[in-house]
């Protein structure tokens, strides 16, 4: 089973989440800062690319063996699909078409969503405007490990088998830790998803939805594009609950590495985020970062002291999870730059 991590509970903090402090902060001492909010025009274009690929590749792999849709699936369709799914994240946040068309975006997610295979992007958006503004949060961050995963996965062996199964942890979590009511976006997701399965399945066969899908899960799991999920929030350093990296790997994941600059300026586009460093380097040059997704893995899994407690908690101040439920609109984001402009 291997070594027992040597945490036996999360790091419980008693203080705000930083990135609300340090993002007025860095607004009032740059403010050409707000002149990178807003969607990224190339953006949209780069995923329907990359939706177009995936479909283009059900073609060339439909006769070829097993062996070799899964290879490929792992090398290149899984890492295409999980670059939709951070493609996914950015449109969360509306920066396909802007806070001002927010059904524009949900639709644009759908088509973003379609090589997946598994109907996430209205999801998605709900769960992660919670983890935005909740970060950390005991009852409403869904991407904090719940205490049976932490209790269940504490040796090198369950760390592995953790990682290995994260696409089902990250999935399904938010299910049990806060369920939100189904919305109408969500059935037409699925619908619209469901519909393009059946396309897959009558064109070019089962083997080919099943070369979309085992893309999806591998490149979540023990994958070098998915050392992102551990990278961004667990706590290699004591005291500090958000990591970035500057690596290649940004380069085909809309630079999901930036993730301090991210959280402190969700409102812009990733693609804008090296220049936010630019302009304020003082800010995140001296705070931990990450040099290797792949070691980031090797770390979590063999290191007793990192595991699935290693995650700063705040325990929620006894919001009713109604409350949760109001503030989760779909057309609303964690942060509107607007409302920011209004108060300065």
């Amino acid at each position: 089973m291997g070594q027992r991590v040597s945490r036996t509970d999360f790091e419980w903090v008693y203080d705000d989440q930083p990135h609300t402090r340090r993002r007025q902060e860095m607004v009032k001492k740059y403010p050409q800062i707000k002149k990178l909010f807003g969607p990224d025009p190339q953006f949209k274009y780069i995923v329907s690319a990359m939706v177009l690929t995936q479909i283009v590749m059900l073609y060339v792999m439909q006769n070829q063996s097993w062996p070799m849709i899964v290879l490929v699936a792992y090398c290149f369709g899984g890492v295409i699909n999980h670059s939709l799914m951070l493609a996914n994240h950015e449109i969360s946040h509306n920066m396909a078409f802007g806070y001002a068309r927010p059904l524009a975006n949900r639709y644009f997610g759908m088509w973003c969503n379609l090589p997946i295979g598994v109907p996430i992007s209205v999801s998605f958006k709900k769960y992660h405007n919670l983890h935005h503004r909740h970060l950390a949060d005991d009852d409403l961050d869904p991407d904090v490990p719940t205490l049976l995963e932490a209790k269940l996965f504490c040796t090198t062996f369950g760390k592995f088998i953790w990682v290995c199964l994260q696409p089902f942890f990250y999935g399904l979590r938010p299910l049990f830790v806060n369920p939100l009511p189904m919305t109408k976006l969500e059935l037409i997701n699925t619908a619209v998803q469901l519909t393009f399965n059946a396309l897959v399945v009558l064109v070019f066969g089962w083997r080919m939805m099943a070369y979309l899908l085992i893309g999806s899960v591998l490149a979540m799991g023990l994958h070098p594009v998915a050392g992102h999920f551990i990278a961004e929030h667990y706590m290699f350093a004591k005291g500090f609950e958000t990591y970035s990296y500057y690596g290649p790997l940004n380069w085909i994941t809309f630079n999901v590495g930036y993730h301090n600059e991210h959280h402190d300026f969700p409102a812009i586009p990733g693609s804008r985020l090296p220049e936010l460093k630019k302009i304020a380097p003082e800010y995140y040059e001296t705070m931990p970062q990450h040099t290797s997704w792949v070691r980031v893995l090797y770390d979590f899994i063999t290191d007793p002291a990192v595991g699935p407690y290693a995650r700063i908690k705040r325990k929620s101040l006894d919001k009713p999870k109604s409350v949760a439920d109001k503030s989760i609109g779909l057309i609303n984001d964690s942060w509107q730059p607007e409302v920011e402009q209004k108060k300065r």
